[in-house]
Formats: structure tokens, sequence, C-alpha cells
């Protein structure tokens, strides 16, 4: 028995994470249309029928973009918390989805998973991360923040595996064709975090369970996947770290399928 971990898609033009125990599968967001999130759980031998909710990091559209039509389709719950609802539902038939609403900060489940929303900084109504845990194993999920906080930091502390945002290299940043204002919104603690902030934010938060950490929501024009990896490998290796395994997730295609496998005495539970 095992958790996965499948990012389906990851960047701006879409993000969609698959996380599964034995018995129940969830999506973190679902940013891709209906069809690509379909023939990307295909990839990993996934229907999505068999899909048991899709718990909604926050509002932008590339975040939930495909998540009415899979609803009407498929029948998948979405969950969401009351400022994200409000952000959803001022985009067109937004009052097509059907919507159950949890609190942040206060856990809740899908199936055997518990999922604990947490609060993260970032330029949304009422944006979170999320942790989920079965049989004692925890993957931690945070791919859109502007800065790392303390909340943030003990949420993912413990976690097997944890999908973190390095959305920008700040040379690259600097350098890119880009209006100022943008420039200003992405370094803002509102925005997005670099991959220098990454680093720091998985160093400060890795305990002896980490094993997998996927990179998320690069930036086609202020980051490369070597930059990336160069950058959080570096400081990794100077923190002691260097035995966490790396993974660029991407916005054309599916990542590794993920898998840890939990231990006999807590699947006798």
């Amino acid at each position: 028995m095992s958790l996965e971990v499948c990012v389906l898609a990851s960047g701006s033009s879409g993000n969609c994470i698959y996380i599964a125990s034995e018995k129940t599968r969830v999506l973190i967001d679902a940013g891709l249309s209906a069809k690509q999130v379909a023939l990307r759980l295909d990839q990993i031998g996934v229907v999505p029928e068999s899909i048991n909710g899709i718990c909604i990091s926050h509002e932008h559209g590339d975040h939930i973009g495909g998540i009415r039509v899979l609803q009407k389709r498929h029948g998948i719950p979405i969950y969401a918390n009351a400022g994200t609802l409000n952000g959803i539902r001022r985009q067109p038939k937004s009052d097509e989805i059907a919507v159950k609403i949890f609190q942040t900060g206060a856990p809740f489940c899908i199936g055997d998973i518990t999922v604990e929303p947490f609060s993260v900084p970032h330029d949304a109504y009422e944006p979170v991360g999320f942790r989920l845990t079965a049989h004692g194993v925890s993957v931690g999920s945070v791919t859109d923040l502007g800065m790392p906080t303390a909340l943030v930091r003990d949420k993912l502390r413990g976690c097997r595996a944890i999908i973190v945002e390095a959305n920008h290299d700040e040379d690259l940043l600097h350098e890119a064709p880009r209006p100022w204002p943008l420039k200003q919104r992405i370094r803002s603690r509102q925005g997005h975090l670099s991959n220098i902030d990454a680093a720091r934010l998985i160093a400060e938060s890795a305990t002896d369970e980490l094993e997998q950490v996927f990179l998320a929501h690069l930036s086609s024009d202020c980051n490369t996947p070597e930059t990336a990896l160069r950058t959080v490998a570096s400081q990794l290796r100077l923190d002691g770290l260097g035995h966490i395994n790396l993974e660029i997730s991407r916005a054309a295609c599916i990542s590794s399928l993920w898998k840890t496998r939990l231990s006999p005495q807590l699947t006798a539970e």
C-alpha cells in the first residue's frame, strides 16, 4: 500500500496534481481542460470517474479552468474555501459548479485522506496550500506563494514528498522583457517564489522523512529547468540534504509517478 503523487501539469498555462492512497484519489487544482486532465490521468492508468475530489488552492484560471466540465462530465466533487468560491463565482458559468466549502485551517476528510488547508501569501481571495495525509504519511503542496512563512514551513515539516513553487530566477526575471509593475508583483510578498527562496523553504522544512521534491510553476521566460535544479540542488547540498530527489514538473507533460510505501503497522490500523 502506498501514497502516489503525479504532477499532471504545472505552469501558467495550467496546474493539476494527482495524489492518491489505495482507496482515495484526489486532484489539487484542475487548470487544464477536462480533456487534457483525462488524457494525462490515462497515462497513469486512472479514469476521471475514479477521482474522489478536486481541492482548489485559489481561483486563478490556471488552477480552475477545467473544474466545471470535469464536474459536469464525471460528477467529481469540488472543494474550496469561501474566499476562493467568491472568486470562482465572478467567472462565467460558475453558477453551474457545485462546491463543498472547507474552512482554512480546519482538516477535512476525502475517503481515507485527511486534507489540511493552510493559508499562503498570494494575490488571490483566500489562497491555500495543502497537506494530505493517509495512514501517517503526508504530502505537501504549495504551488503559488510570494514568501515562505512559519505556517508554511510547519505544514511542510514531516512530509514524505512536497510540491513547491520555484517560479523564477532573480537575474532572468530582471532581464525579462516584462513590464516593471508585473516584475514587482512577481517579486512581492503576494507573488511567486524564486528558486533560491524555494530552496530555503525546502531546507527549512525538511526532516529525515522527506524523500521527494517536485519543483513547480516554473516561469517560461524567467526560469529554466536547468537553472531551477542547479540552484535548489546546490543549496540543499550546502544544508546536508543532497539525498533528497528533485524533479521538475512541467506544463507540457506529466511528472513521474512517485510512490512511497506505507509501513505494515500503519496499513494494519
